[in-house]
């Protein structure tokens, strides 16, 4: 088999885009200690990041539909290093908040420009599967940037962190550029473009895209919530694991990068709906087990979770590029905007809820309730009778 450089660029742009964003979340017992916060106050470093993403989202769509997607990629990929490198010289927590929230600011044109390149540059019956790298890069991205804070932590203090993957991120810069057709020109069979206003205009008036949205946010908040406050939970006795121990938990990212990319295969054989359900159940599930005092138990209940969310994650962005007739970089901002919104809530209301009254079974019983939300959503949402016209790839 041929080495594919394009689903290899799409792989590695993912990969880069979740590099750096959930990096703080292995090391916020340690800034908790540090800067003298409580844990919802540390949680912060990751909702931060995830609040700038929601607000800057749908203006890089409304500003970049009509760009060609490689540029924009590549441009916001190497912005991205500068507040990385920036958080090497930060000396507070206010500091430190104020470079993260820029690393949110790029993060969408990441998203949106790729996610857009795949549903124009590949076939509809290919683009599913072609999703499914992108996810599965950025399951390994995010699993790098948190494994390789973890490890550099452990030797030479949190702030060596942001060194790495400053220089990660800039051989990200590097591959897409190499690897990444420039593509962008407009196939006959697509429709015109349609003005900014008037694409934001039929999105946020399809309901079906409006329920994807919404199971967008589902989709993260569970994400943030359980590998925020999963820290928390082991870093306590009787577990009690170390800075090192607790980066090497994300290994379980690992599994879904491997599982996510036949997700495709899943998507044709039993529609977006059906796997959508079945992943999001298999998320509950795994969840359960991590309530279990048995630590492997644990481990293969996240293995479980993350294999779940990677995979409804894939259904919901592949739905979105194909619903999306006209301006699909502003659909995937709306989407990317609510995501995240997703995510900055994930981290922090556990923190101001649950976790203190309940701990780790409250956040667990708190995650269960919104996937069930998002299973009911994709239930009414993405009905069979909509596929032959919506979803080719399916």
């Amino acid at each position: 088999m041929t080495f594919d450089k394009p689903r290899a660029a799409v792989t590695v742009a993912g990969f880069c885009a979740f590099l750096d964003l959930y990096a703080p979340q292995v090391v916020m017992p340690q800034l908790a200690e540090a800067f003298h916060v409580s844990e919802a106050v540390a949680a912060s470093t990751v909702g931060i990041s995830t609040l700038a993403v929601a607000i800057s989202a749908p203006l890089v769509g409304l500003l970049t539909d009509k760009m060609k997607r490689k540029p924009v990629l590549l441009a916001a990929v190497l912005a991205l290093v500068v507040p990385t490198i920036m958080l090497v010289l930060s000396s507070s927590l206010e500091q430190i908040l104020v470079w993260r929230f820029f690393q949110g600011i790029f993060l969408p044109a990441i998203f949106s420009s790729t996610v857009a390149y795949i549903s124009e540059e590949w076939p509809a019956a290919e683009a599913s599967g072609v999703t499914g790298y992108y996810i599965a890069g950025s399951a390994l991205g995010g699993f790098s940037g948190r494994f390789v804070t973890a490890l550099m932590t452990d030797q030479f203090g949190w702030k060596s962190g942001s060194l790495a993957l400053t220089a990660v991120t800039l051989l990200c810069a590097l591959l897409i550029w190499k690897w990444l057709p420039a593509g962008g020109e407009r196939k006959a069979s697509q429709p015109q473009p349609v003005s900014a206003l008037e694409g934001l205009k039929q999105h946020l008036t399809d309901p079906s895209l409006i329920a994807t949205y919404a199971i967008g946010f589902s989709v993260l908040f569970s994400m943030v919530a359980t590998f925020t406050y999963v820290n928390f939970h082991l870093a306590q006795p009787p577990f009690s694991m170390s800075v090192s121990a607790l980066g090497m938990i994300f290994l379980v990212y690992l599994i879904g990068a491997f599982v996510t990319p036949v997700s495709g295969t899943l998507i044709r054989r039993i529609g977006r709906r059906g796997t959508i359900l079945l992943a999001l159940s298999t998320s509950a599930t795994g969840l359960l087990a991590t309530l279990s005092p048995s630590l492997p138990l644990i481990i293969a209940g996240l293995a479980m979770f993350v294999t779940g969310v990677f995979v409804a994650q894939t259904s919901a962005t592949g739905f979105v590029g194909q619903r999306a007739k006209v301006a699909r970089t502003t659909a995937v901002g709306i989407y990317v905007c609510c995501y995240y919104i997703g995510g900055s809530a994930g981290a922090e209301i556990p923190g101001l809820t649950v976790w203190n009254a309940a701990g780790w079974p409250g956040c667990v019983a708190l995650v269960i309730a919104v996937l069930a939300g998002a299973c009911s959503l994709a239930w009414w949402a993405w009905r069979p009778q909509d596929k032959p016209a919506l979803c080719p790839a399916e």
